[in-house]
């Protein structure tokens, strides 16, 4: 049996290994510091995870802000295209009238064909037209002005007009669109622009045609679908007389002969032989009818020749 009366070691004992008790100290510290180390650590790793996670917040914040900028500057540019476009259709342009009918007719602010007036009647005027290219399109149906023929073939050279072309590039409309019947196999296209169509006696298909715009001379991009055909009219002169309303083929018949018998009469120019009416329409469909410009043309030459 151990006696519990046994003395403790003398404090000089104790006190003579320093080192050995400093050694044992540092080896195994207490557990508060432990604790502290651990939890600052953490802290530490905290921090920096909140920071990457605040980075890459920050990083989507500036992404989704640079494309709202982005897009109000197209959106702002797109309002602007639009209200320069709109206004071409919402302030018109007039042509000399020669009389109260040509008065209220109004045509959009768009490119046409460049051409100088040679005279002028109280019924038509005589033009020289300078020459200019169209994208031209053969019309289904044996009328000129049936709306499934002429929407399908307005259509077809919209989208040449819109990017449907070897360069898709978009081109700006030109005004007017005209339409013609074919005379023969091969024969040019001669025509003014907006819509023109020509007719010819003894043929049963239309052509449609838009007006290219001058900036791009002969070097037009190439359509995409082959039934769009590029044409170059030359020079000419024409005998023109405008009208409003609508376009049908009777009206078209009657116009036509009105221009003829009006020519009779003229004292410089004559009506060239074989040559069939062409005709012009400016402005869009949701147009007043009495606001409408719509022309009949045919080709003359001096009576000097």
């Amino acid at each position: 049996m151990i006696s519990s009366n046994i003395a403790p070691p003398p404090l000089s004992l104790l006190s003579s290994s320093p080192n050995k008790i400093s050694v044992d100290l540092q080896s195994y510290p207490n557990t508060k510091q432990r604790r502290c180390s651990v939890l600052c650590s953490g802290v530490r790793t905290a921090a920096k995870r909140q920071s990457r996670d605040l980075s890459a917040t920050e990083a989507r914040v500036s992404l989704v802000l640079a494309l709202a900028s982005q897009a109000s500057s197209v959106s702002q540019r797109l309002l602007a295209d639009l209200a320069v476009e709109t206004a071409k259709y919402a302030f018109p342009k007039r042509f000399n009238s020669s009389n109260l009918e040509e008065a209220f007719m109004s045509v959009p602010d768009l490119e046409t064909m460049n051409f100088r007036v040679l005279s002028r009647t109280d019924r038509y005027e005589i033009r020289e037209v300078e020459p200019y290219y169209v994208a031209e399109t053969t019309m289904p149906g044996g009328n000129g002005f049936d709306f499934y023929g002429a929407s399908r073939s307005f259509n077809v050279l919209a989208e040449y007009l819109f990017g449907k072309n070897s360069v898709n590039e978009k081109m700006e409309m030109t005004t007017p669109v005209v339409t013609r019947k074919v005379q023969s196999v091969g024969e040019k296209m001669e025509m003014t622009t907006p819509v023109i169509t020509r007719k010819a006696k003894d043929q049963t298909q239309w052509q449609m045609s838009f007006v290219m715009p001058s900036k791009y001379g002969s070097d037009l991009p190439l359509p995409k679908d082959p039934s769009v055909k590029i044409q170059e009219v030359p020079r000419k002169i024409v005998a023109v007389l405008a009208f409003s309303g609508y376009v049908t083929d009777e009206e078209i018949e009657r116009r036509e002969q009105e221009l003829r018998r009006a020519l009779q009469n003229d004292k410089k120019f004559r009506v060239r032989d074989g040559v069939s009416v062409e005709v012009a329409q400016y402005n869009p469909p949701f147009t007043l009818p009495f606001t409408r410009r719509n022309e009949v043309s045919l080709e003359v030459e001096s009576k000097d020749y």
